[in-house]
Parts: C-alpha cells; structure tokens; sequence
C-alpha cells in the first residue's frame, strides 16, 4: 500500500472481484523464453552471509521502521547481513525488473498485482512449498491473496492496506455536515456542496489522480460502489468503458466540473494528497492507512486532532475498497535463499508486523484481538476490521502494466477536458482489448 501509493505500474486491468476471489489467470513466458515457473535459477546458500533487500521509500512501513527491523533481526541472527535498499514507488517495479538478470537483490517488495507477472517470468521464486500450513489459516484471507498467483505463493504478505475515507472533523461542524452522511458517495458529494457555500474550504475533496496508479486505484474504488467491472465474467472482453465504470468516471469528472474537488487533484499522488489534506486545504479526502497518523501528527499537520476515518462511501453497489496490500518474495535469482527466507519470515512475523501495527496494519488475524495493536490505532482498527472484509482484487494478470498505463492516461484525457468520459473509457478499451490475448 503506499504513502504514494500511485504506482506507475501497478495492475492489470481486469474484472473486479473480491480480494479472496480467484484471480484471472493467462499464461506468459519466464525470463528464458519458456513458460515453466517451477524452477529456479538461484542457490539456497549456507543460510548465512549478506542479502540484500529493496522496499519502497513511501507508505506503510517507514524507512526508519525497516531499518529498526532490520537491526532487530541482525541481533537474533548474527550471521546474516541485510543490507536494505530504497526507491519510490513509482521505480519499484521497473527496478525490480532491471536487476533481475544480474540477480542485484535477494529480498525485493511486491505489489499485489505484481504476482502474475514476476511468477510467470520468474522473476520471484516460487514459496509454497516453505509455507507453513498454519500460516494459510492464521492469515487474513485477503493477506493471503497478496502474493498468491495459480494457487501457488510468490511471497509472504507484509502489508496489507486499503483506502479509507478520511474528514476532517473541525471543518464538518462548521458546516453543519454529520459525518455519518459521508457514509455513501451522494452524501459526500452533499457534504462538498455544503462545505464549498459555507465557504469553509475552496475546494472540499482532494484525491491522487496523477497519471499514475494511483489514479487506478482511486478509480477502482469507485468502479466497485457503481457496480462496475474491468473485464467482462469470462475475462475475454473489456467492460471498465460501460455501466459502473462509466459512472465512476462520470462521478469523478462531476466533482471536478462543480469545483468540489481541486483540480491539483490531477497532479497529485497520495503523498501529496496527504499534505494538501494535513495543511487544512481539504475537507475530505481518501488515501491508505498511514494518513491518519501523519495528519495526526502536530510536527507535520496543521489539523492534528481534527482527523476523522470511515470506510470508503457505498455506492449503488456497496463500499468495497481497492486491495493496496504487499508481500516481500525471494528472488528467483538469490545465490542466498535460505538467508533470504529466515529475513522474510522474521519481518512477516506477527510479532513484528505487532510491533509496527502503528505504522501498517498486521496480515495476522489473531493481531486484531491484541489490545495493544488496536491501542496504537484506536480509531482506525475497528474501520479496518469493516474495510478489510470487503476489498476490491484487481486480479493476477501478467500484463496488467500496459492495460493500466493506458487506462491512466484515458482517465486523464476524460478529467482534464480532452475527451469526454465515454469516449476516452472506449478509446482505453478498444488499446487495452488487444492486450488480452
């Protein structure tokens, strides 16, 4: 999930499902040219020795956070040197890609939508057989979805987010605006007219809607409360161009027009989202777990104190939020995997996703019952027990790069005035079809 979590490569562009509902499954080539995924060309080493790990600069976990993990399991096992690597998001894929034929890191941070792809091309290693079974019931079910392509495991969930719809609650009362009526997106749009005359905020909605994947994601939870799919049931045709998704991006393109939302949203990824909101420019605004602390925080928020959360708003076919979760996988080609996995599994753990719960939400069921897990996000953890039940999966297909990139750059044709809604959404399908083959 991802402070920025706008992702310039996050997905493949298929039909909504729930997040434990099977992924769309099409074949691809692995590295070599064959489509074999059940080998791997690394080593399992001594168990011993240096690896080295790549994560993500933003969101869910801080790099401060890993180190300190990192320093913690460096004491418990003395023998093994992590030596951690950072780069943005929006990087993260294309790096991980790029130093695979030179086998650069034995540890490297997935996106969910990134399993079909890099299992496919062996690019990650295949863990089934080192899961233990206790694992596959401990976990939350949407967890285990995160690293899961073909019923086969490709990584160990780490973190597990979804978008949640943040207020800010000074702002609401001086408009008269209950915040139980954000609980669709009507009501939101209700409270935007409200706030907007009463002049308590110029433009009362901020959004990631940057040409990136974030925008993807801000769309998805959209499509899923219109009703909308990506493909069609059978996964042969695009469907994101009628009903639900047409709608979502009518609803996006309204809020625009009637100057609810600001139009920096176009420009804006989670992160700055998270300032514009932090800084009191914003009323209302829908991002990952982490904004609730970092808005919370009087050293970087002019509103701490002031942050409400909900669920995202339901639409005409409910609230389910878009699946922003993550999973740590081995490197197909680690000369050092046994180290790899003993790293993994310890930063996976319960107790240490516990430790950190304050920065990203555990994968563990059992953490939910911890007192202090739901202590250090009072607010947020009964949201989540709601909000994790019902994600959006945009499933495992291996080209889901392409499909969303060209699916970004259509929305923004619509959002921006170039094209209207319907004809950029066909225009993004009739690209996007001949990527489905």
């Amino acid at each position: 999930m991802s402070e920025n979590m706008s992702e310039l490569s996050r997905r493949r562009l298929l039909q909504l499902s729930a997040i434990s509902g099977a992924g769309l499954l099409l074949a691809a080539c692995d590295v070599g040219g064959g489509s074999d995924t059940s080998g791997d060309s690394g080593a399992a080493g001594t168990g011993e020795g240096q690896i080295k790990a790549l994560f993500m600069k933003q969101a869910g976990y801080s790099e401060d956070d890993i180190r300190a993990m990192t320093d913690e399991f460096q004491k418990k096992y003395p023998k093994i040197k992590v030596e951690p690597s950072f780069v943005a998001y929006e990087a993260l894929h294309d790096k991980i890609v790029a130093a695979a034929p030179a086998s650069t890191f034995d540890v490297v941070l997935i996106d969910v939508i990134w399993p079909a792809e890099f299992g496919s091309k062996r690019i990650v290693t295949d863990v089934t057989d080192q899961f233990p079974a206790n694992w596959k019931s401990d976990m939350l079910g949407g967890a285990l979805a995160t690293a899961a392509y073909r019923d086969r495991y490709y990584g160990v969930p780490w973190i597990l987010d979804t978008k949640y719809f943040f207020y800010n609650t000074d702002m609401l009362s001086k408009a008269g605006v209950d915040p139980a009526s954000l609980s669709t997106w009507d009501g939101v749009r209700t409270a935007a007219r409200a706030l907007k005359a009463k002049k308590v905020v110029e433009y009362p909605l901020i959004w990631s809607w940057k040409q990136a994947e974030a925008l993807i994601c801000d769309y998805t939870q959209l499509v899923g409360a219109f009703g909308g799919k990506f493909l069609s049931d059978d996964g042969k045709s695009i469907a994101f161009n009628t009903g639900g998704g047409l709608q979502a991006l009518e609803f996006m393109k309204q809020t625009l027009d009637a100057k609810l939302t600001n139009p920096n949203s176009a420009e804006s990824l989670e992160e700055d989202v998270r300032k514009i909101f932090s800084d009191g420019q914003a009323a209302m605004a829908l991002n990952w777990t982490y904004l609730f602390n970092a808005a919370n925080d009087p050293q970087q928020s002019k509103i701490a104190g002031k942050v409400g959360v909900a669920s995202t708003p339901s639409g005409p076919a409910g609230a389910p939020g878009v699946n922003g979760s993550m999973a740590l996988s081995v490197s197909t080609g680690s000369r050092n995997q046994k180290a790899a996995w003993t790293y993994i599994s310890y930063i996976t753990s319960a107790e240490v996703q516990n430790t950190y719960a304050k920065s990203s939400l555990p994968c563990w069921t059992r953490s939910y019952d911890d007192p202090a897990v739901a202590s250090t996000l009072p607010q947020v953890v009964p949201v989540a027990k709601k909000q994790l039940a019902d994600l959006i999966a945009r499933p495992q297909v291996p080209r889901y790069n392409e499909i969303s990139q060209i699916l970004q750059a259509e929305l923004q044709n619509a959002l921006l005035n170039r094209k209207p809604p319907k004809k950029a959404l066909d225009d993004a399908a009739e690209q996007a079809r001949t990527l489905l083959s």
